[in-house]
């Protein structure tokens, strides 16, 4: 078990849709920005296949925008691509190009990615992506405990009440991801919370190791 202290480095998310960086390490992301790190969002997909009808189609670009600002992350920092949701294991090339073109861009020192055990078909296919093309780098899986499979705790981010209603403030800006049952403050909070006992802390994040550079 490994708990992070990350200081002036470059941070890559990648994120299959545009909510998963929140709900799987939005604290975190606020907590490594505070720290003089500078981090950068790739989301893949605006999920506009979708969407509820009473929203326009384009809702989570606009979501997604306000939740990265509140989470600090700069304006030049987030980039958005369109996948269409639910097709990216037919897509597999493309995005491996789009992860790599990524990769020789912002040359990042830590990437997080989704779990290599995650159950839904595009989270899966950029882990397996996101592995391919950093395999050399340092690389951790964010939690999604409703499409895990299997999650090992083996590295945790302390956080403080403040990261943690940053996260929960980011959260709140997807109106359109409302109904989801993960999406309310108390399951955020309850969360972060259970990892943070693990670690004998008030909160945490956890994370799985897949390869960690030193």
């Amino acid at each position: 078990m490994y708990t992070m202290n990350i200081k002036n480095k470059k941070v890559l998310v990648l994120s299959p849709h545009t909510d998963d960086l929140e709900f799987g390490c939005g604290g975190t992301v606020n907590k490594l920005i505070e720290d003089g790190n500078i981090v950068y969002c790739a989301a893949f997909s605006a999920c506009k296949q979708s969407v509820k009808k009473e929203f326009p189609e384009d809702i989570l670009i606009t979501e997604i925008k306000k939740a990265s600002k509140v989470l600090g992350i700069p304006k030049d920092n987030l980039i958005l691509l369109d996948y269409n949701v639910r097709t990216f294991n037919y897509q597999r090339q493309e995005i491996l190009d789009d992860i790599l073109t990524l990769k020789k861009s912002i040359q990042p020192d830590i990437v997080f990615i989704p779990s290599l055990t995650d159950v839904h078909q595009d989270h899966y296919t950029i882990a397996q992506e996101g592995f391919r093309a950093f395999k050399f780098s340092s690389l951790l899986s964010y939690e999604l405990p409703w499409n895990n499979l299997t999650f090992n705790t083996t590295s945790f981010m302390k956080l403080e009440e403040k990261h943690i209603n940053k996260k929960i403030e980011a959260i709140k800006q997807y109106l359109s991801q409302s109904h989801r049952p993960y999406a309310n403050e108390e399951f955020v909070k309850s969360l972060a919370r259970t990892r943070g006992v693990q670690i004998n802390t008030l909160y945490a994040e956890c994370f799985e190791v897949i390869r960690w550079i030193l």
